[in-house]
C-alpha cells in the first residue's frame, strides 16, 4: 500500500523565493513541510552529526532569498492551503477550473505571486494527496487534477500496488515519525496536519474522518503503532512505526520521501541519513542465529 508520488522536478526559482518568504533566506526547509519536525541540531552541513557519518559528504544549503514583500511565512501557508482546498473541492464535479475562479475567489490581492503560489499548492497537491495539477490546454487558463498514484517500476517498492490518495497522508505521518525520532505525540503530529488543512475534528474531503484514518485504519493494517502516553495530564498519545511499515519501505525510503517534498538532498538531515545508512546496512547483513540444521 505504501506508495510515494513521483518527484516533478525542481520549482522554479520564484517559487524558491516564495517558500523562503518571511524567513530571511536561512537556508532551512520551509514551514508548512515534514522537515520542520526535526531537531533542528540535526539539519545543516558541517554539524557534528555529520561529522560522525563517514558516508554522508555534506548536505546542500539551499540558497538564500529575499523575502517576498511584507508577507510572512504563515500568510503564505495559509493562502497556499487555501488554494489547496480550493482545487480540490472544484475538482469534484470535474469541471475544469477557471483561472478567473482562481484568482476571484482565492488569490484576491496576492495576484502578483500568483504563479508561485499555483506552484506551491501543485506540490502539496502531488505529495500530499497524489493530484497533479495540470493546465487542460495549452492557454486555456483552466486546470484540471489528475490522479498520479499508478504503480511505476522506479517506485514500486516504496509505493506498493494500490493507488490510493490516502498513502500520501501516510507517508507524511511516517515522515514526521522518522524526522522526531521515531516516535511523535498524537498532538504534534495534529499540529503539524492542520496546516495542510487536515483536521482531527472535521471531516476531510478525500480523507474522510481523517483520526478515524489515522489512529484507527493505519493501526489496524499495522502500519502505526499507537500508544497512550503514561502520566499524561492531559492524556496524550504517541506514534511510532508498525512492523508493516518496516516490511514494506525504509528509513531511507521514508526520508528520500521527504527530500522529494522539500526540494532537497537527504544528506541535509544528517542525523536521519546516518540513521537510514545504517538500517539499509543491517537490512543487507544475511541473517543470523536461525535454526539449526537437523542431524
Amino acid at each position: 500500500m505504501l506508495q510515494k508520488p513521483r518527484s516533478r522536478g525542481r520549482p522554479s526559482a520564484q517559487a524558491e523565493r516564495v517558500r523562503e518568504g518571511g524567513r530571511g533566506g536561512d537556508g532551512r526547509a520551509p514551514r508548512g513541510g515534514v522537515a520542520e519536525e526535526a531537531p533542528s541540531t540535526s539539519r545543516g552541513p558541517g554539524s557534528s552529526q555529520e561529522a560522525r557519518c563517514p558516508s554522508s559528504q555534506g548536505g546542500r544549503r539551499a540558497e538564500a532569498s529575499p523575502a517576498v514583500g511584507p508577507r510572512s511565512q504563515k500568510q503564505l501557508e495559509l493562502k497556499v492551503a487555501e488554494l489547496v482546498q480550493f482545487l480540490l473541492i472544484k475538482d469534484q464535479k470535474k469541471i475544469p477550473i477557471k483561472r478567473t475562479d482562481i484568482l476571484k475567489h482565492v488569490v484576491g490581492d496576492y495576484k502578483d505571486i500568483f504563479p508561485d503560489l499555483l506552484k506551491l499548492a501543485a506540490q502539496r497537491l502531488e505529495y500530499v494527496f497524489g493530484y497533479k495539477l495540470v493546465e487542460l490546454e495549452p492557454k486555456s487558463n483552466s486546470y484540471i487534477l489528475i490522479n498520479t498514484l499508478e504503480p511505476v517500476e522506479e517506485d514500486a517498492e516504496v509505493r506498493g500496488d494500490q493507488g490510493t490518495p490516502t498513502t500520501g497522508l501516510l507517508m507524511i505521518v511516517l515522515g514526521l515519525i522518522f524526522m522526531k525520532g521515531n516516535t511523535i505525540k498524537e498532538t504534534e503530529v495534529w499540529d503539524f496536519l492542520r496546516r495542510l488543512g487536515v483536521y482531527p475534528t472535521k471531516k476531510h474531503l478525500i480523507f474522510g474522518d481523517p483520526k478515524k484514518l489515522i489512529t484507527e485504519d493505519f493501526v489496524r493494517q499495522r502500519y502505526l503503532e499507537y500508544r497512550r502516553i503514561p502520566h499524561t495530564d492531559p492524556v496524550d498519545y504517541e506514534f511510532q512505526w508498525g512492523p508493516r511499515t518496516n516490511l514494506e519501505t525504509s528509513k531511507m525510503k521514508v526520508l528520500k520521501f521527504v527530500a522529494k517534498v522539500h526540494n532537497q538532498d537527504p544528506k541535509d538531515w544528517p542525523a536521519q541519513y546516518c540513521e537510514a545508512l545504517a538500517d539499509e546496512e543491517a537490512r543487507a547483513r544475511p541473517e543470523t542465529g536461525g535454526p539449526a540444521p537437523s542431524s
